[in-house]
């Protein structure tokens, strides 16, 4: 009977649905049916043995926080650092052990693309910060909300540069890791990318503007794999936030404090009881609690732990507002000022070219050729 179970498991199709909504636990249908079995008894085979992989009692890694539902659905958040291969470890143990339904990522649909992208490709790309990527961000965000972005991009390549890993490598491990779990969900937990930097920028003032992007442009300090392995200690994650907040209060609560609630929705829309299949109508519905893994940075485990068990409203932080009429101002005379520097620079480079060209020899002859030639009145 060993053998006849494990059949069907290699015979099912076990990837994983990407989806970025919270929605219901719904199996994927198999598509090669095994023979003398209804998909009702399939399910039921595949279940019972998904059931028995799942450790009750399991062994996880201390960077993993317990959270239970109200409706006894258990969520496992890893927490991670994004660059970082003891955290891909940890998301590869969680998930073999607790056998998930759902797993959710923190990551939104405009960077679902490194799922599936090679380390090698990735690596290459994250250096890279092209004239066609800034462009592709001000498309996205707006100006001043892309030019943010490329400058955080550039604080990643940094430290791409000085790890030689590419980010992101507990995602794709926790989707490579899911594919191989049967009827498991993969869902994009993160809010959408151009919300949270328009979001970012009209929360702060225009010389705090000019500050972090000062701050970002000129970040050089060296870094080793021992530094980001000390991020995953709370600590240490903890006093780093405490220095950003002395700074950037509002960065920190559109960044951090307001992804922390939208993750945590994300979280629980995924921690919803698993309704069995049915072999006819005439059976009562039965359900049962399902099991989530959620794959989020170490620094938004506090967070989420906060705000488990409180009433949520994401429809606020959805929402970007208008600039004030001192940010557009001071965008304004920013804009005015940049304009009129670069006109004034090219008119300076211009008049030095054009003394240097005339100061040639070959030029002074040209131009005495020229005043011969010229018919005098």
């Amino acid at each position: 009977m060993e053998g006849q179970d494990e059949q069907p498991l290699r015979e099912a199709s076990t990837e994983p649905i990407v989806t970025s909504g919270g929605s219901e636990v719904v199996p994927r249908v198999l598509p090669g049916e095994p023979q003398n079995l209804s998909d009702v008894d399939a399910f039921h085979l595949l279940l019972e043995m998904k059931l028995k992989r799942r450790q009750e009692r399991p062994n996880l890694p201390r960077t993993v926080t317990e959270l239970v539902a109200e409706d006894g659905s258990r969520v496992y958040v890893v927490g991670t650092a994004h660059f970082s291969d003891d955290s891909k470890k940890d998301v590869a143990k969680t998930i073999r052990e607790v056998q998930p339904d759902v797993v959710v990522v923190e990551l939104c649909q405009y960077r679902v693309s490194m799922l599936k992208m090679d380390e090698h490709t990735l690596l290459r790309e994250a250096k890279e910060i092209s004239l066609e990527k800034l462009q592709q961000a001000v498309r996205q965000n707006g100006v001043m909300s892309g030019l943010m972005q490329m400058l955080l991009l550039k604080v990643s390549a940094h430290i791409t540069e000085q790890l030689g890993m590419a980010p992101g490598g507990e995602f794709r491990e926790a989707f490579k890791e899911a594919s191989k779990v049967p009827f498991c969900k993969f869902h994009l937990g993160d809010r959408p990318i151009p919300v949270t930097f328009k979001r970012a920028i009209a929360a702060l003032s225009f010389w705090q503007k000019i500050k972090l992007a000062w701050g970002l442009c000129f970040l050089s300090d060296p870094i080793s794999k021992d530094d980001v392995e000390r991020c995953k200690q709370k600590d240490l994650l903890e006093q780093t936030m405490a220095e950003m907040i002395g700074e950037f209060p509002d960065l920190h609560r559109t960044i951090v404090s307001e992804r922390d609630i939208y993750l945590t929705y994300m979280l629980r829309q995924a921690a919803r009881r698993l309704e069995l299949p049915r072999a006819s109508d005439a059976e009562p519905r039965k359900c049962v609690p399902s099991v989530v893994v959620g794959v989020v940075g170490m620094g938004h485990v506090p967070g989420i732990e906060k705000n488990w068990t409180t009433d949520l409203n994401i429809q606020e932080i959805m929402t970007v507002p208008p600039p004030s009429v001192c940010g557009r101002v001071s965008w304004l005379a920013a804009k005015a000022a940049f304009l009129g520097l670069l006109g004034y620079g090219l008119y300076w480079m211009g008049r030095r070219v054009s003394s240097l060209v005339l100061s040639l020899p070959a030029a002074q002859y040209c131009l005495q050729r020229a005043s011969e030639a010229w018919p005098h009145k």
